[in-house]
């Protein structure tokens, strides 16, 4: 036997390198066969209830950084919820219609014009479940655990029906109506989008400022005069069809240098005006107010037979232009809604691809809009009306999918009013709690600010719009044709609106006014998909058994309050009269190091699933909690090197808490609270305020404080203190004494609480933790986070032993400087005197433990503050003086430490006294045959 044999040295299994690529896989297939996510359902029945309803990722690609961030934060939620108490479902879900899918498959060679529409859509369908197959497998790598078996699709029958219903709620308030009004229509997709789908972008367009002959200035201009106006679109001068001025603005009628005519300009731009344009010695022969310009009328630069009627506007400022707008009813909405107020057209002569009709005219018909912007300024040059144009760079409406610009034009579709509902919305918001607090506020402007949603799509993988016409031409939604409807789409699929006739889609003997042959058609257009996602509190929340409307939890990216947060806001509303969630929280986005946005373009991705393939998934969920959320998030692979240092000392902690637990039974060895040593009832009542504060950073959704109080108790209250002193007491003991199986009680304890404190954040690694403890359950998932415990006199505890770690701060800072000055080598080769005031003296001997083992020296003496020498190190704030020398007697070969009392026992010459009785109790055989050689 040698000697290091009559040590406990602690063993364990439980590897210092995870391998996690590999293991986590096969702890995954492990949950899988068993079921592991019923079960905790199982166990769950009958607690309350928790829905943290998933916002569904668009089915079309490999996962990214934000979908990793998005569904692990969602997985720690519903797995701590899953172990506090709650029934804590998760059922994941796929947005599974809309054109991204459309355009995967033009790109693949379809061209869905020359197929029928039910085998182009067929196409679709197959490919969105391809695509949700592999993100699929992607989430599930991840470690989030839901119900995979039975997600929810927006492509299912049920799913349709209920967004049916949804429509049917909308009309039946009378919140659904057919308009033409200009609206963001994307030529690349032609299609018209909603407000969610659009993105912004700068951009840098030809500013025109020209001329308008007045024709008829109502006895307030003369007819040599023209309106000097301005537009950055000049391709939609063909469809002007006035001019807007505000009414509370001053007008000047000048005249420059060189010039016969005169011009109208608002007069605070008079001067910067002129420079632009290179005026000279300009008079300003009078001026009018906005007001009196009403009703002028000018010339069409283009058509000298339209005139342009000069309109009141509250759209007009004077940052920039001249203060005279020109105004297209059918190319915006401040155009469309004055031009409505004053009687006017609603021209809009540009096709769905962007191509101007003829009705703009022989030189633009055909000609791409953007390309029209030069024939419009060559034109207005050619009529000697370009007074001058230059480039202006601003924000600009791009297709969020095509990343292309769009235009506004005016279109008959199908609109969803908010306007009618907009308190109503506004109001529901008074009971949903946000996190960050400023999202409420956010929302609630988006809301205020929203005009009504154009629910049209002129597409085909959709939901169709579930309207008929009459012969009439007259639209009929009727709560009997829409609830048909949905209860045909829930049994055959939305397909069937495409396979039959109208008559065949309308309830049997259907009759209306409008059809008085029993004539009818039906409409073409699909639904917004926003309207899709937006109704899955119904498709959903509603229509699932195990599930709860409202939703307990909303959790996406910020971009979804223009997004799902608020399309599902409207139609729960409309609906119901209430918010489809209690709970919203927001997520930032994931940026490169350099705080550049993500894109395959530019090359600077970081993809899931390669750092999973090198480090493993528990990286990821560790960086997850190790970010704040709240703000876009910068990842690097830098990030992930660091995280995973972090993670091994985690790991390693856990390794020697096994380790040194090994050989003890709970069952057998526990001992009681009142019965354990001073810093082991110290070291437990320290884990439970821990454990305290931990949950309540996990209670307001706070990863990274969870983080940092995890990492700062392993490093610092455990690896740097109570792991530190274990050594002497674990390792050199009796197996079965006191002190021993004291630490290993209060460090058994720590291990089981922490393993089930870190499950929901490092499932794979606490599962495979789990494998070496003393209990019951298969799976740590399968058991409860511990509540924090209250012991006697835990305060006091707490707070002595806090004053003490600072005075240990002291005398760990006195020992590294006697060690750099050579006195001593280790810190246990050293003789350490404290000289104390009587309070430090006083608290110090109330801890009532070994503070020469708490301190790692050899031999500790304590004497009055009063005495201390020169040469010692005064810490007069914290009433101490601390003294290092060289410890005198022999270095134990077993514990170590320097006694004056080896070779006390003749047996163990190279023992102190204290090994020499636990050798010879625990290893009786050594005193006779001795120890081998090292």
């Amino acid at each position: 036997m040698r000697v290091k044999d009559t040590l406990n040295l602690g063993k364990t299994k439980f590897k210092m390198r995870g391998n996690l690529p590999v293991k986590e896989v096969e702890r995954q297939k492990a949950w899988e066969d068993n079921d592991v996510y019923q079960q905790r359902q199982k166990l769950n029945e009958g607690k309350p209830t928790f829905v943290l309803h998933d916002g569904p990722p668009y089915a079309n690609g490999d996962i990214h950084m934000g979908h990793a961030l998005n569904k692990i934060s969602k997985d720690i939620i519903v797995r701590y919820k899953s172990m506090t108490g709650y029934r804590a479902p998760y059922v994941p879900g796929w947005d599974t219609h809309g054109l991204p899918i459309e355009q995967k498959l033009t790109q693949a060679g379809y061209d869905r014009k020359k197929m029928s529409t039910n085998d182009f859509r067929k196409l679709c369908h197959d490919y969105a479940l391809k695509q949700v197959e592999r993100q699929k497998e992607e989430f599930k790598r991840l470690g989030v655990s839901g119900d995979w078996d039975d997600p929810y699709l927006t492509l299912k029958p049920e799913f349709e029906a209920q967004e049916v219903r949804v429509f049917g709620a909308f009309a039946k308030r009378g919140l659904i109506y057919k308009g033409k009004k200009p609206v963001y229509w994307s030529w690349s997709s032609e299609s018209a989008l909603a407000e969610a789908e659009v993105e912004y972008h700068d951009i840098t367009s030809p500013t025109a400022f020209y001329g308008e002959h007045v024709v008829d200035g109502k006895g307030v201009l003369d007819d040599d005069t023209y309106m000097v106006v301005w537009t950055t679109t000049p391709w939609t001068i063909p469809a002007s069809e006035g001019i807007t001025v505000d009414a509370g603005f001053d007008y000047s009628v000048v005249q420059p240098e060189g010039e016969t005519r005169k011009f109208v300009i608002a007069t605070e731009l008079v001067d910067k005006v002129a420079e632009l344009i290179g005026w000279t010695n300009v008079k300003t022969l009078k001026t009018v107010k906005g007001q009196d310009l009403e009703g002028v009328l000018a010339e069409h630069p283009f058509d000298h037979s339209r005139k342009l009627l000069t309109m009141l506007g509250d759209f007009v400022d004077l940052e920039e232009g001249t203060g005279l707008v020109h105004t297209a009813p059918g190319y915006g909405e401040d155009d469309f809604n004055i031009g409505r107020k004053y009687g006017l057209d609603i021209f809009a002569p540009v096709d769905d691809k962007g191509y101007l009709t003829k009705e703009s005219g022989e030189d633009f018909a055909g000609v791409f809009y953007d390309d029209a912007n030069k024939i419009a300024l060559d034109k207005l040059k050619d009529a000697n009306l370009l007074l001058h144009y230059m480039p202006l760079k601003h924000s600009y409406p791009f297709d969020w999918r095509t990343k292309k610009p769009i235009i506004f034009r005016a279109t008959p579709q199908w609109f969803a009013s908010v306007d009618k509902i907009k308190d109503e919305i506004l109001k529901s918001l008074d009971d949903v709690k946000f996190f960050p607090d400023w999202g409420k506020v956010r929302l609630a402007n988006m809301i205020k600010n929203r005009g009504d949603w154009v629910i049209s799509r002129q597409r085909v993988w959709g939901v169709p719009l579930p309207i008929f016409y009459g012969e009439d031409g007259e639209a009929i939604i009727t709560e009997e044709t829409v609830n048909h409807v949905a209860d045909l789409f829930e049994k055959y699929g939305s397909d069937i609106w495409f396979e039959k006739d109208a008559k065949d889609l309308l309830p049997d003997g259907f009759t209306s006014e409008h059809s008085p042959n029993g004539k009818f058609t039906k409409e073409n257009d699909i639904m917004d998909v926003w309207f899709d996602s937006g109704s899955s509190h119904q498709g959903v929340l509603a229509e699932r058994k195990d599930l709860t409307y409202p939703a307990d939890m909303y959790l996406e990216g910020s971009d979804q309050y223009r997004g799902w947060f608020n399309s599902s806001l409207i139609t729960s509303v409309a609906v119901s009269g209430k918010a489809p969630y209690k709970q919203v929280v927001s997520q930032g986005f994931t940026l490169d190091g350099n705080g550049h946005k993500m894109s395959k373009s530019l090359g600077n991705t970081i993809a899931p699933i390669d750092v999973i393939k090198k480090m493993g998934a528990e990286i990821v969920r560790l960086w997850v909690t190790s970010v704040d959320s709240s703000a876009d998030v910068r990842v690097s692979t830098e990030n992930f090197v660091k995280i995973s240092d972090s993670y091994k000392k985690i790991r390693n902690t856990m390794r020697f808490l096994l380790a040194n637990t090994a050989d003890f039974d709970p069952k057998k060895n526990t001992v009681a609270f009142d019965d354990l040593e001073s810093q082991d009832q110290y070291m437990l009542v320290l884990f439970n305020k821990f454990l305290a504060e931990t949950r309540s950073y996990m209670e307001k959704y706070d990863f990274l404080d969870w983080n940092k109080k995890v990492v700062e108790f392993i490093t610092n209250d455990l690896s740097a203190f109570y792991l530190d002193i274990a050594k002497d007491i674990v390792y050199i003991d009796k197996q079965d004494g006191h002190k021993r199986r004291s630490m290993q009680t209060v460090m058994y304890e720590i291990t089981v609480g922490l393993t089930k404190l870190m499950t929901p954040v490092l499932p794979h690694t606490t599962e495979e933790i789990w494998g070496f403890l003393h209990e019951p359950e298969e799976f740590v998932q399968l058991t409860d986070i511990p509540e924090p415990k209250k012991y006697d006199h835990d305060s006091e505890i707490l707070a002595n032993w806090t004053k003490f770690r600072s005075y240990r701060d002291d005398v760990l800072k006195v020992l590294e400087e006697a060690r750099d000055a050579k006195k001593i080598g280790k810190s246990s080769e050293a003789a350490l005197t404290i000289y104390a005031t009587s309070e430090v003296a006083d608290l110090m001997n109330s801890l009532k433990t070994d503070l020469a083992t708490v301190l790692m020296v050899s031999q500790l003496t304590v004497k009055d503050f009063t005495d201390a020498p020169d040469n010692s190190t005064k810490f007069d704030s914290d009433g101490l003086a601390l003294l290092v020398e060289p410890a005198e007697g022999k270095t134990c070969e077993r514990c170590r430490l320097v006694r004056q009392d080896v070779g006390a026992d003749s047996d163990y010459p190279t023992f102190c006294k204290s090994c020499a009785q636990i050798v010879r109790d625990q290893f009786p055989e050594t005193a006779a045959e001795g120890f081998e050689e090292k």
